[in-house]
């Protein structure tokens, strides 16, 4: 018993494979062959991970209590204008779980981690879409709702989940079945050009969001005259907008580690800042969405169309199990063993001896 709370060895960047490496990360690195159990505990000792998972795991439970919240006093299922809200709110509780989970347990193998963040990223996805719901909903100007674009929204935001999770996993290691092959590792697009890599999953996650934000975008950057919505909501729409900007460039940019390689190894790198910027953008983002349904409920009630679970519910459905259809696709050529990636099984009392293979 008295091993298992015994603190794992961390490693510099030259001891472990390059699938593992980050950017301005020089050491803190855990062992890329752990076990399940080495990953939990290593919640408990500092990492260059550490960080990366409590910054979404705890407030997973943040949204989970806002969620519950809504079901239990608000009675929210008896009255479907608070579905679209209900959707959002699952939503974040799934993505930053699903991030602390693949924090956790990606130093467990090469395939373990690949598999990890395509849960990850499908998790985003989920959550692209349920701020779309909510925002097809209640943040459409005035003017707009009802109109073609409204009428075509959430399907393109459909779309655009499916398009970004597969953007996404393609990103790390290109078409499954295709590329993952022994004798190409190297034209994986994370290994050919790791460049053209981070820019894809850059674009795979910036693009939904842009989509879901048009909306919202002409409503408080451009519309003017009537039908415009301009009500006290929009300081936490502002709020919101800047933080989500700020995520998107730290994710980016990898600063401020790339200026100072080593110095923020464990405390400060841009993955760390850019989960609690995104946390901080999508709690004004939840504030803003929960003030809109209150304060416009009259008047969407009126004019807006009705909302039911066919434009909330099963949009929802629909993409887990369309997501998940991708996941699995892209995971099972990992889990038949045919990547090329070659990572040594961890040995009690492990020298010091490099781990790359």
């Amino acid at each position: 018993m008295i091993s298992l709370f015994r603190l794992q060895r961390v490693f510099n960047i030259n001891q472990v494979p390059t699938v593992f490496h980050e950017d301005g990360i020089i050491s803190g690195y855990r062992h890329p062959r752990s076990s399940a159990t080495d990953c939990i505990w290593s919640l408990f000792q500092l990492t260059n991970e550490t960080l990366n998972i409590w910054t979404h795991f705890l407030p997973t439970w943040y949204f989970l209590w806002k969620l519950v919240t809504v079901v239990l006093i608000q009675t929210a299922w008896q009255d479907s204008f608070t579905w679209p809200l209900l959707m959002f709110l699952l939503t974040c509780c799934i993505y930053p779980l699903a991030s602390s989970c693949a924090h956790t347990f990606s130093s467990m193998s090469a395939r373990a981690r690949h598999i990890c963040f395509f849960f990850d990223y499908g998790a985003l996805s989920i959550y692209s879409l349920g701020s779309a719901i909510s925002y097809s909903a209640y943040i459409f100007p005035d003017k707009w709702v009802n109109g073609v674009f409204h009428r075509w929204y959430l399907a393109l935001a459909v779309l655009n989940t499916v398009v970004c999770t597969s953007l996404s996993c393609y990103s790390r290691l290109g078409f499954p079945f295709w590329h993952y092959d022994r004798g190409t590792v190297k034209r994986f697009p994370e290994y050919q050009s790791p460049k053209f890599s981070k820019v894809l999953r850059v674009v795979a996650f910036a693009y939904p969001y842009l989509f879901d934000n048009i909306p919202l975008f002409y409503r408080v950057f451009l519309c003017e005259g009537d039908g415009c919505t301009d009500n006290d909501t929009n300081i936490l729409h502002y709020n919101h907008i800047a933080l989500a900007f700020l995520t998107g460039f730290l994710f980016a940019t990898h600063l401020p580690e790339r200026l100072a390689p080593g110095s923020f190894d464990y405390i400060g790198h841009s993955h760390q800042l850019f989960h609690v910027c995104a946390i901080l953008g999508t709690h004004f983002q939840m504030k803003a969405i929960e003030k809109d349904m209150v304060t416009r409920r009259p008047w969407l009630l009126e004019h807006s169309r009705p909302l039911t679970a066919v434009n909330t519910v099963w949009p929802a459905l629909f993409c887990v199990l369309v997501n998940f259809f991708i996941i699995v696709l892209f995971s099972l050529p990992l889990l038949s063993g045919a990547t090329g990636h070659k990572t040594p099984r961890k040995k009690a009392g492990d020298p010091g001896k490099t781990l790359t293979s």
